[in-house]
């Protein structure tokens, strides 16, 4: 004995199909590929950066003061902190500036 479907009267499809688990899954061919093209979103985002750094903003002078920055980081190190900072040179989480010794 077959299970019974509902009519709807008066329905241009005709029977009620089953949804839930046991309906079929779509076909794959139906589905629709979608794709952003973000281009122009990353150059206006890249113009409001430098708009917002201003006309002054000289990198190579920034570079420099990161590295002075960096130097004075690692300046006067005692015994204890010199020895952890080797340790970390060698184990390439610090990169080796100069000499391979923090600045005095």
């Amino acid at each position: 004995m077959s299970p019974h479907v509902p009519h709807i009267p008066d329905d241009p499809d005709g029977p009620v199909e089953p949804r839930g688990p046991e309906a079929s899954p779509p076909d794959s061919a139906a589905l629709t590929d979608f794709s952003v093209d973000l281009t122009s979103h990353e150059m206006l985002r890249r113009a409001h950066v430098l708009d917002a750094l201003g006309s002054d903003w000289d990198p190579v002078a920034a570079l420099e003061g990161e590295e002075a920055a960096y130097a004075l980081l690692y300046s006067g190190l005692d015994a204890e902190q010199q020895r952890v900072y080797d340790e970390l040179v060698a184990a390439g989480v610090l990169p080796r500036r100069g000499d391979g010794r923090a600045a005095p």
